[in-house]
């Protein structure tokens, strides 16, 4: 039998996030919370945005988008996970297992867009006031999203189609929680040249909304401080602060897991991607509600509507 063929009809196993089941329980008791409260706090950030029309604006509507992403972002991987434990099995089919790291990438690539669409709308709030509303039409912040959406499936499909043509006739076992794509090529008896261009290339292509980031927040800064205003300066780090520190996570994160050799890698490394596949998108709700005013009485209406309702 031809090893590609190998390769299409093989399982490979989750080694999990450490290998040892006394800490994958531990483990499966942190995702088994952390999945709901993820679930929770982004449809509640989204039910309150759509029903308070003074939300209705481009802040948050690229808040909505990418609460929604973070939903799917997590359940691509987390309910595998528990239902591995649960079942008492590693296994993942091939199949399944390019499924899910497109999926990955896809997701990631497009939060990646809708940060980065963020900063760029409080660039404009902050520097150019006076022409926000013409700047961000509806339309434009549309556009931008499906866009974004676009180029996150365009940037996936090629890793996709690349490790699935590698074959995978030795050891199987995927040092990770989910089928990460640094591990998978780690696991390939093919030339994988061209797959670690190829990957080093889609760091590159994400790293972009990151610089775009940057500029954003150099213009936003460069603005503050021309204010002569100290509650003026005050608002806009306000406003500013949630963001950074949703940026500051994810991207730091990030980065620490793919930017560096893929001989680096092995199953420690897991730890690291549960802070982006699974706390981040936990505590983006948190800290977007917690640190503006509007979500936190955006918030406070629904629940009361909601409590009305039941009455």
């Amino acid at each position: 039998m031809r090893e590609e063929n190998q390769s299409a009809t093989t399982d490979f196993i989750l080694l999990g996030v450490t290998g040892k089941q006394e800490q994958e329980d531990i483990f499966f008791i942190l995702f088994l919370f952390i999945y709901p409260i993820t679930l929770v706090g982004n449809m509640l950030i989204i039910l309150a945005i759509l029903s308070d029309i003074h939300l209705h604006n481009p802040m948050y509507f690229f808040l909505v988008n990418l609460s929604l992403v973070d939903i799917f972002f997590s359940s691509v991987t987390i309910p595998k996970m528990l239902a591995n434990h649960l079942l008492g099995s590693r296994a993942i089919s091939f199949a399944g297992c390019l499924t899910q790291m497109d999926f990955m990438i896809g997701s990631a690539n497009t939060d990646s867009y809708i940060l980065a669409m963020m900063a760029i709308d409080r660039a404009v709030a902050i520097s150019r006031p006076l022409h926000y509303t013409m700047i961000m039409r509806p339309r434009s912040c549309v556009l931008m999203v499906v866009g974004s959406c676009v180029v996150a499936i365009i940037n996936s499909f090629p890793h996709t189609v690349f490790t699935a043509s590698l074959s995978f006739c030795g050891n199987k076992e995927v040092a990770n929680f989910y089928c990460d794509m640094a591990s998978l090529l780690k696991l390939s008896c093919s030339n994988i040249h061209l797959n670690v261009k190829m990957m080093y290339l889609g760091v590159g292509i994400f790293s972009l909304p990151l610089l775009c980031i940057i500029i954003s927040y150099v213009r936003v800064f460069a603005t503050v401080l021309r204010v002569p205003s100290t509650k003026g300066i005050l608002k806009a780090f306000s406003t500013c602060g949630s963001h950074l520190t949703v940026v500051s996570l994810y991207y730091g994160t990030v980065m620490g897991m793919y930017f560096r050799p893929l001989t680096h890698y092995s199953l420690k490394d897991a730890i690291i991607t549960v802070m982006y596949t699974a706390v981040t998108p936990m505590l983006n709700p948190f800290i977007y509600s917690l640190r503006n005013r509007d979500m936190k009485a955006a918030l406070g209406k629904l629940f009361s509507r909601s409590s009305s309702s039941l009455l």
